[in-house]
Formats: C-alpha cells, sequence, structure tokens
C-alpha cells in the first residue's frame, strides 16, 4: 500500500504539502493540489481516517439528527452532506422516528468524542437540555430553537409568510385558508402570527375555522382538499397557503379531480420554491434552503475549522405563477 513518503518521493513536494492536501487546506497551489491528487490516484492511495483522526483530535465525522427523511428536508440533507464533504467532513445520519432514546445516542455520542458536531434537523428534545451539550462541541439546527445559547439556521418564517399574504390581498383574495405544519413548532406559530397581523391590517376577520394543522405531504394536501369539497367550506374560501410546495401540490391535483377551477375558484399558494411547484405552475416562496444547509456546517465550522466560513446571506423570494 503507497504511503505519503512514497506520495512525496514521486511528487517532488514534501510529506507536509501531501498531508495539506489530504487535509484539503486552502494553503496548496491548485496545480501542485491536482498533480498530488493525480499520484494518489495512480497508486490507489486510500488514506487512514483512524490516522487523520489521531492526528487532527478530530473524528472528522459530523452527527445529523432527523426524525425521518422525506422530500421536504432532503435539499437541506444534501446540501449539508456535500459541504461538509467539500472540507473533509463524513456525516452519520441518526434517523431517529421522533424517539428521544435514539436522538439522545447522537447527543451521547458528541460528549463521547465519537463525533465532533452536530447539525439537527428536527429535534423533539428540549432545547435546555441540548443546550448542555454544547461544552462537548458545536451543534447548529435547522428547525428554529427557543433557546439564547443554540444558532439555528432556518430563517423567520414570519417574513416569507407575509409575502404571500400580501400578494394574496393585493390580488383581491379575501377568505385565506392555512395549511400549517407542526402546530407546537415556531414556525407554524410565526405563520399564525403573519396571517393574523395581515388580516388585522386590512380589517378582516380571523377565520381559524379555516386552520388545517400537521399537514406536511401530497396526501395531506389532497384530504384537506376533499374536506373543503365535502363541507362545503370551498365556497366561501378564496384562497390557501400551504406549509410547503408538496402541500400545494396535493391539493392542486385533487382540485382537478374534484373539477375546481384554480386561481378562478381557489388559489393556491405553496411554500419552498421547489421542482414541484415550478412543474406544476404553483405560486410559492422562494426558500433558499440549500444555502440553509451550507449555512449550517459554515457555524460549525466556526469551533471545527482554524478559518472560519463566512454565512450566506439569506432572503424570501415571491415567485408568482399560475395558481394565482
Amino acid at each position: 500500500m503507497a504511503s505519503l513518503d512514497q506520495i512525496a518521493k514521486i511528487s517532488g513536494y514534501s510529506k507536509a504539502t501531501v498531508s495539506r492536501v489530504l487535509n484539503n487546506s486552502p494553503h496548496v497551489n491548485p496545480q501542485t493540489r491536482d498533480k498530488i491528487l493525480e499520484i494518489m490516484k495512480q497508486l490507489d492511495y486510500v488514506p487512514n481516517r483512524n490516522a487523520i483522526s489521531l492526528a487532527k483530535g478530530r473524528t472528522m465525522q459530523i452527527g445529523v439528527i432527523t426524525a425521518v427523511i422525506n422530500e421536504v428536508m432532503l435539499p437541506f440533507l444534501n446540501s449539508f452532506v456535500k459541504t461538509a464533504e467539500r472540507y473533509g467532513f463524513q456525516s452519520i445520519i441518526y434517523i431517529t422516528y421522533g424517539d428521544e432514546k435514539k436522538e439522545l445516542q447522537a447527543f451521547n455520542d458528541l460528549k463521547q468524542k465519537r463525533v465532533d458536531g452536530l447539525a439537527i434537523v428536527n429535534s423533539s428534545i428540549n432545547p435546555d437540555l441540548i443546550a448542555t451539550y454544547l461544552k462537548f462541541g458545536p451543534i447548529v439546527s435547522w428547525q428554529r430553537m427557543n433557546h439564547p445559547e443554540l444558532q439555528w439556521v432556518s430563517m423567520d418564517q414570519y417574513e416569507g409568510y407575509s409575502l404571500a399574504l400580501e400578494h394574496l390581498l393585493q390580488k383581491g383574495y379575501r377568505v385565506i385558508a392555512n395549511a400549517f405544519g407542526r402546530s407546537a413548532s415556531i414556525n407554524t406559530l410565526n405563520r399564525r402570527r403573519a396571517y393574523e397581523a395581515w388580516m388585522k391590517q386590512y380589517n378582516l376577520p380571523v377565520m381559524s375555522d379555516f386552520y388545517y394543522s400537521d399537514i406536511h405531504n401530497i396526501p395531506d394536501g389532497e384530504q384537506v382538499m376533499v374536506d373543503l369539497v365535502s363541507t362545503g367550506k370551498i365556497e366561501h374560501v378564496d384562497a390557501i397557503l400551504c406549509a410547503n410546495d408538496y402541500v400545494a401540490a396535493g391539493m392542486f391535483t385533487q382540485a382537478h379531480r374534484e373539477g375546481i377551477s384554480i386561481p378562478n375558484e381557489i388559489a393556491i399558494v405553496g411554500f419552498d420554491n421547489t421542482a414541484i411547484s415550478k412543474t406544476l405552475g404553483i405560486t410559492t416562496i422562494d426558500n433558499p434552503v440549500k444555502l440553509q444547509g451550507e449555512n449550517a456546517f459554515f457555524i460549525l465550522s466556526q469551533r471545527l475549522l482554524k478559518e472560519p466560513i463566512p454565512l450566506h446571506k439569506l432572503s424570501y423570494k415571491l415567485v408568482e405563477r399560475e395558481t394565482t
């Protein structure tokens, strides 16, 4: 098996330079890096991860905690994993199915130095308990956390939801239903605050009878539309704001099955600006999830790397399409 000494000898560079290439150091000339990597490829060189970890005092592994993996969180997960990999870190995914014991395994792995840091997609553990693990390594969350010591990368959905509400109200829609996600989440609470504030601003009643909670995916969206039609509520609703684009897609397709004209009879707005919203022509809010995934690693890098990486500046944008 090839060694660093052999690679250094063949390449004509020092062992220190070869090590910098292995460690993805930015202080290597691109031509030098390419030459050394090509020699490694020719020699089938495989770095000893345990040796690298011992030398650095790190595992070069980051834990990612998520209850499940679905279409909504995949853009964030993919972005985070690719960014971490670019800087030499592997990601270990802890799929917990909402089981706190499984979640705590990830935090205990941080405590026992099996991972260097943690990224939380979603967690059911009390933020006060999560914060006690910060002394063992950096933690960042995509889920908004109500704790002063915890950092998160998701944006304030009050702002994004407000863009959607302003758009609908300016177009003359007045009776707006809401298909929210997790009922107790900070994102849902902020969306409700936005809706109620805009209704007050336009002197319109808050239609809490048209609140739907725990609506997450295409089948959920289909079921909301079925409920609106079967109860006759569809006759009184001008528009509906959805938890995400997949909910909006479910509502959109079910509306067509029911013979309901969009946007003439009801307008639909999604959230996130995923590919499915473009395919179906659904008005949505562009939520830069991939950049949030990158920012999550950049926040961890403040403790994991010698040179912290600046965060992306993020903002929501309205994307108007055929459903409004």
